[in-house]
């Protein structure tokens, strides 16, 4: 079964369709395991000036970098490497658009090792992916027909590892079998950033660009399907805060490269070391809806 919430139909724009639909991994999930994962993120709430932000980061780039070099500045500006690995379990919640009048809650749990549970209400309704952190994962799309438990297929079960690794691909990015490689200085939104490419051991490529000032992750750049159409996507993370020593951003944005059409995902609150049930990790039990009766005493129906 495609695990796929279908919502309003999407409007065309230059062609390319208003992305109202939640995939598997390669829209929604892959964004929020950006908006969660150490090396995408920062996390506070207290909105700080951005000028005085920068200032109290005090991260500086220098020419002639190498990726290694970009990396460690990376982790540096997230708050190091000790208290990313400190980091047992964390939990997100905020709201989601999807489109205009697609809005939605979230709730983003994840816990070492490698367990993840994701929910989105639309509608009063529960979008689930879930992971037990042993190999097995599960999906509940509330709007498809007949609606129930699914298992994660195979090769979602070996994307979602990625999305519930608190570490996120830098971090020892070798070990995890992924390939870095420094591809210059860019612009982005008038700054200048250095550009890495990754490409993981599944052999599937995308491209991170670091604000050169900061350190941190200020865009991602890769493609998605959609419609059975490849298609180049960016996310963008902005509003970074710091969330127990750790930055993480508490708005992200992702849509079609060159378009005005974007999901946003905004964090109300990070929560970093909180106390998570690991039964939240299990197999789900939705309740079966109630049969449809027909009360004896109505005659409305013609005879």
């Amino acid at each position: 079964m495609s695990n796929r919430f279908v919502g309003p139909k999407a409007e065309s724009n230059g062609g390319v369709h208003n992305p109202f639909q939640l995939t598997r991994s390669k829209t929604l999930s892959t964004i929020l395991w950006m908006l969660i994962s150490a090396p995408f993120l920062t996390r506070t709430f207290v909105r700080v000036p951005l000028l005085l932000f920068l200032g109290l980061l005090g991260v500086s780039l220098v020419r002639g970098q190498t990726a290694d070099e970009v990396i460690t500045n990376y982790i540096k500006a997230r708050g190091g490497l000790t208290k990313i690995k400190a980091v047992q379990s964390e939990r997100v919640t905020g709201s989601i658009t999807l489109g205009p009048g697609v809005e939605g809650s979230l709730i983003y749990e994840r816990k070492r090792t490698l367990k993840m549970r994701m929910e989105i209400i639309l509608g009063g309704q529960s979008f689930l992916r879930i992971y037990d952190g042993k190999g097995t994962g599960w999906t509940y799309n509330p709007f498809a027909p007949n609606a129930s438990v699914q298992p994660m297929a195979e090769d979602e079960l070996r994307s979602i590892v990625e999305e519930a690794d608190f570490e996120g691909p830098f971090v020892d990015y070798k070990s995890k079998g992924n390939q870095i490689e420094f591809m210059g200085k860019e612009q982005v939104e008038g700054k200048p950033a250095y550009k890495l490419k990754l490409t993981n051991k599944s052999k599937e490529s995308s491209y991170f660009l670091f604000d050169a000032s900061t350190g941190l992750i200020m865009k991602w750049q890769g493609t998605r399907k959609l419609s059975d159409k490849d298609l180049l996507w960016e996310t963008n993370f902005r509003d970074f805060r710091e969330v127990e020593g750790l930055k993480y951003p508490f708005l992200v944005e992702s849509g079609p490269a060159g378009t005005d059409q974007f999901q946003k995902i905004v964090a109300d609150k990070i929560e970093v070391n909180i106390s998570i049930d690991d039964a939240r990790f299990g197999k789900p039990n939705i309740p079966t809806p109630p049969p449809v009766t027909v009360d004896p005493s109505d005659n409305s129906k013609p005879n």
